[in-house]
């Protein structure tokens, strides 16, 4: 049955079934304390200070952010431990950063000496250092440190400084979505795994003291153990899945995160039109390994019936049997390719659970880039 149960609902609407995002946060925090690690889920894919609350509940040690701005909007509503997963650059942001630390505990990742020396500077009056990580490179061949060089001297160059203390080190297999397989996914999540590990050994013997070795990527996770002396584990996109991740499990079902669309024209025997184009969905596609997407969306009740096209406000569907299943004005739920940008597409999502709308979330942290 393609029909939504939610179409007493205006379109483009954003859909959280309730239950299945309470297994998907329950099955990894289970995997988290099965591992005696601590789960800090990204919140970046959900910008949610309502559903971040949720998972800290359910035994989060805090919460992971990619922004200052993200990091401020999730402290106004109370969350108290933050990690930002990321090279903040820049004397405004680094002061807001400032800011936060008077109130709550607070992390961030850097992966050069500029950083550094910048937060040297904006935290040179305060009581208590920064704590920092340092992010390594594992593989996705995006920031982080590369080699033991890079990482024996930034290590050296932060204990130098008074106000900047080293707490961790944090990688992120990234590249684990291309994973042709999944033995391939689960060797490069443990070579991931193993190079943080040594890299953390390495500070230590430096004279660093370090409590944390974080990792983690969603479908990493999914499909590989959790080596001895990692700490935590930053997973983000299991909240919600979405059709990379669906795809990676071989399995849909645990997709929480939907999209309403309305059919809004139907001009061949083929092609249905929805209400739910780039801005509703985005345009974003994985284009290979274990997490990749056919189309720009996929039909949920369907026979895997995907979108076909996509325009910045129309959406195309070409399926011949489902358009007879339809009429103008029928409503349908999209299973998104992606989940993390299009949650950053809605002011507010609906919780939603058997039929029936629960609440109204707002996604306070929507647009927080900065």
């Amino acid at each position: 049955m393609v029909i939504s149960s939610y179409s007493q609902l205006d379109t483009p609407a954003l859909l959280i079934d309730d239950s299945i995002m309470s297994s998907n946060i329950l099955a990894m925090q289970k995997k988290a304390d099965k591992a005696g690690v601590k789960l800090r889920p990204h919140t970046k894919t959900h910008k949610m200070p309502e559903l971040a609350k949720l998972q800290v509940a359910a035994g989060a040690s805090g919460i992971t952010v990619a922004k200052v701005g993200e990091a401020e909007v999730m402290a106004d509503h109370g969350l108290q431990d933050i990690f930002i997963a990321n090279e903040i650059v820049g004397t405004s942001k680094l002061e807001r950063i400032r800011e936060l630390s008077r109130r709550i505990a607070i992390r961030l990742g850097v992966d050069n000496a500029f950083q550094v020396d910048q937060l040297q500077e904006v935290f040179r009056d305060e009581p208590h250092p920064i704590e920092v990580l340092i992010e390594i490179e594992t593989g996705e061949n995006r920031s982080g440190v590369i080699s033991d060089g890079q990482l024996i001297e930034l290590t050296k160059h932060i204990m130098s400084k008074t106000k900047v203390a080293l707490k961790g080190v944090f990688s992120h297999e990234g590249n684990s979505y291309k994973a042709k397989s999944v033995e391939d996914c689960r060797r490069i999540c443990l070579e991931s795994q193993t190079r943080t590990l040594q890299a953390a050994n390495m500070a230590r013997g430096l004279g660093a003291v370090i409590d944390t070795v974080s990792i983690g990527s969603t479908p990493s996770l999914m499909h590989s153990e959790i080596l001895a002396g990692v700490t935590e584990i930053r997973p983000g996109t299991y909240i919600f899945m979405d059709v990379g991740q669906g795809t990676a499990i071989s399995d849909y079902s645990r997709c929480a995160a939907t999209v309403l669309a309305t059919v809004i024209s139907m001009p061949t025997d083929e092609r249905i039109v929805l209400d739910t184009g780039a801005k509703a969905l985005t345009l974003q596609t994985r284009g290979e390994g274990i997490c990749a997407t056919t189309g720009y969306g996929l039909v949920k009740g369907s026979d895997n019936v995907r979108l076909s096209g996509m325009f910045d406000e129309h959406g195309l569907i070409s399926d011949a049997r489902l358009r007879k299943e339809l009429e103008v004005g029928s409503k349908l739920e999209i299973i998104p390719n992606h989940i993390c940008p299009v949650c950053n597409l809605y002011d507010s999502a609906y919780l939603v659970s058997d039929g029936k709308v629960l609440r109204k979330i707002p996604i306070a942290g929507r647009g927080k880039t900065q």
